[in-house]
């Protein structure tokens, strides 16, 4: 067998956890596939490199490959997504459509934590992702991020902190279908009350519109805020469509349920994170279409 067939088959075989990665990182799927792409060139080119030698692990060479690449293509982002049009939110995907290798585990996957680590740096999201998801120790990810393991050590602690992801939880906790089928209901029936008492107090919600469709420009903080949000929603629906204003219903994305909301032509993906109590303290509401491409709306 040759070198190249070696590092063509090695990337094969690792396609799909270097995709989770990625994908991990960037929170665009697409951006994610193209990343991966781009590591494949990258293994070619390397083989054929006279002065390369032999490679010891491929797996870990397209890990450094894939996890520096990502971390330059969030630096690129970062300064496109400082011009987007209102909140920016990851990309939600159909359960179905991930790589088994990726759903079979969950961490840091859900569209709450994805859009939570917008906030760290990226070689501190990297090495969070590296230690969560793939389960890789300090020094392994030393080697990747050219930092000592005590470095990435105080990097993960700093960025589970801020998180607030416990350190010795195996995945995040699971959204509560039950709440969701609740909110199901009281969206359908117009019951803004029911939802109202759904939400906590301090309630806060981020609209990803994109530009493309009417939303929220800004997160809204408070539960009045929100319920006046969903009484707009409501009230037009109505008037677009008097018999059925508003359809909802469940859906995977992510490995993890989601609200699927059709009103006036357009179809919206909500995910709410609960509080200790059972209300709702959290909703991300992705709506832009051009990141709704990967689900299956029906």
């Amino acid at each position: 067998m040759t070198l190249a067939v070696s590092a063509t088959t090695a990337w094969q075989s690792e396609r799909n956890r270097l995709l989770g990665i990625a994908y991990r990182m960037l929170g665009d799927f697409g951006h994610a596939e193209d990343v991966v792409s781009e590591v494949a060139i990258e293994a070619v080119r390397q083989e054929r490199k006279t002065d390369a030698g032999s490679v010891d692990s491929w797996p870990a060479w397209l890990t450094t490959v894939c996890v520096r690449r990502s971390v330059d293509r969030v630096r690129q982002l970062a300064a496109i997504r400082e011009d987007y049009t209102g909140p920016w939110l990851p990309e939600p995907v159909d359960t179905s459509r991930l790589p088994e290798e990726t759903v079979a585990n969950r961490e840091l996957l859900s569209l709450t934590l994805l859009h939570l680590a917008e906030q760290l740096a990226p070689e501190a999201r990297a090495a969070l992702v590296l230690h969560r998801a793939f389960g890789m120790s300090a020094p392994e990810i030393g080697e990747i991020l050219e930092k000592t393991p005590a470095a990435v050590r105080q990097m993960i602690s700093r960025s589970e902190r801020r998180l607030e992801i416990d350190p010795d939880a195996p995945a995040p906790r699971a959204k509560d279908r039950a709440a969701l089928e609740k909110l199901v209901l009281a969206i359908e029936n117009g019951e803004i009350d029911t939802v109202v008492a759904m939400l906590d107090r301090d309630a806060v919600l981020w609209a990803d519109g994109g530009g493309k469709v009417k939303s929220a420009m800004n997160p809204l903080f408070g539960a009045a805020r929100i319920a006046r949000f969903f009484a707009g929603i409501l009230g037009k629906a109505v008037k677009f469509d008097p018999r059925r204003p508003v359809r909802a219903g469940i859906i995977e994305v992510n490995g993890e349920p989601a609200l699927l909301l059709m009103h006036q032509g357009r179809s919206d993906v909500l995910v709410i994170d609960g509080g200790s109590d059972g209300s709702i303290r959290e909703l991300r509401q992705v709506a832009n279409p051009e990141k709704l491409t990967r689900l299956s709306l029906g």
